[in-house]
Parts: structure tokens; sequence; C-alpha cells
């Protein structure tokens, strides 16, 4: 059974004497934001849902969000999806030995094309943070790293596949702190969900929740890791 959270209002009414214990009571509709880490939703989407052209993974993202809204019988406010332009930068592969051009790869495409089809969604509002940096470049991925220190393969047996681009996204933590302090400042909304697997975001949680919204925590069914 789902459960509904309402939230009462105390209000005079008219014709009531100061000395009158009556009350009145009004409920406030609920009126939710759903916020997204969106390099989160990127990585744990494929894992869980399989790889999908940009325009089904942005159709999977808003009804995955409106699902929120449909539990707790409120209405939406708005979607906010934050993630960060991808890299133009030309990066050296360690296996192949040739330089990477990232503005032309097939990712590079299919994010830009991903943002495109989510700002032609109702009531989704995509803010970007600044360019995704590269800090170690390509490094080998845990898996093909131990079978490769228990000697279970050699160099010769490793692919591109088996290396990953290390990057950072700027701006992004910035942003979703901002709008939440400014959506619990102004009273826009009661609710908040965050679409996130990390707790970066708790100090502003709990500003929100002393402005008397319900926060909630949205993984995707993975463990938050602590900042």
């Amino acid at each position: 059974m789902t459960r509904v959270k309402i939230i009462l209002t105390y209000f005079k009414v008219p014709g009531l004497g100061k000395s009158s214990n009556k009350r009145s009571y009004s409920t406030r509709p609920i009126v939710t934001a759903v916020l997204v880490d969106g390099g989160f939703y990127r990585r744990r989407a494929f894992s869980l849902f399989g790889d999908k052209s940009p325009d089904d993974r942005a159709q999977e993202l808003v009804t995955y969000c409106r699902r929120h809204i449909t539990e707790s019988r409120s209405s939406l406010y708005r979607i906010f999806y934050y993630d960060c332009p991808p890299s133009e930068k030309v990066i050296f592969h360690p296996l192949s030995r040739k330089q990477v051009n990232l503005g032309k790869s097939d990712q590079f495409q299919w994010t830009n094309q991903f943002f495109a089809a989510l700002t032609k969604k109702r009531k989704v509002a995509l803010r970007r943070g600044e360019e995704l940096e590269t800090q170690r470049g390509y490094t080998l991925k845990s898996k093909p790293l131990k079978q490769l220190c228990n000697g279970a393969i050699s160099v010769s047996d490793l692919t591109e596949d088996d290396f990953l681009l290390e990057i950072t996204q700027k701006g992004v933590d910035m942003r979703i702190g901002l709008d939440i302090a400014s959506l619990a400042e102004r009273g826009t909304v009661n609710q908040i969900v965050m679409i996130t697997g990390e707790s970066d975001f708790v100090p502003a949680a709990k500003h929100a929740r002393r402005e008397g919204i319900d926060f909630v925590l949205d993984p995707l069914w993975a463990t938050v890791t602590r900042a």
C-alpha cells in the first residue's frame, strides 16, 4: 500500500474569536521536484536497463522519474537533469598508442543527441556543468588488471575495451546544491526526490528538511558512496 505524506497547515476561520479553540485544517498538495545526477544515472541505467538510443534513454528517464510522482500521488514541478558536455579533447591511448579524438567518438555524438532529446521533454530542465576533463587519461579496468597481475592473461591479450577513460565533471554538484537551497527557500515544492548514488548532497538535504521539505534519496538500487 502506498503511503502518502500529507502536510497540515492551520489557518484562522473568519468569525471565530481569539478565545475559540476550534481549528480548521487544509491539506497542502504535494508538489515534487526530481533532481537527477546525470553522470550517475547514465552509468546506472546502462547497467540496469541496457544500451539504448538517445531518444529511448531520454524517455526512460522521464518515465522513471514520473513513477515517483505516481507513487506519492503528487504533482510534478520539474525534472532537473544535471550533466556536463562531453569532452572534445584529444587523448593518448596506451594500448593502441594512438591519439583519440573524443569529439569524434560515438559517445560524444550519443551524449549530445541525448541532451537534445531531453530538452524536448515537457517539464525537464537541463542543467549543464563544465566540459568533462580527463584526470589520468585511460586506465586499465579492475578486472583485466587483476587477471594481468595473476598471470591469467598477458599484455598481448588486452583490448581497447579493457581500458576506461577517467573523467571528472565540474560544476554539477554546486548547481544541485544551489537548486536544492533555492527550492527550499522559495517554498516552491514540499518534496524533493534526488536520484544519485553519492552522499555529497547530505548538507543540502538537511537544509531542505529543516525547511519542512520531504527529501527522498533514490540510488537506483545501488550502494550510496560516501563523499
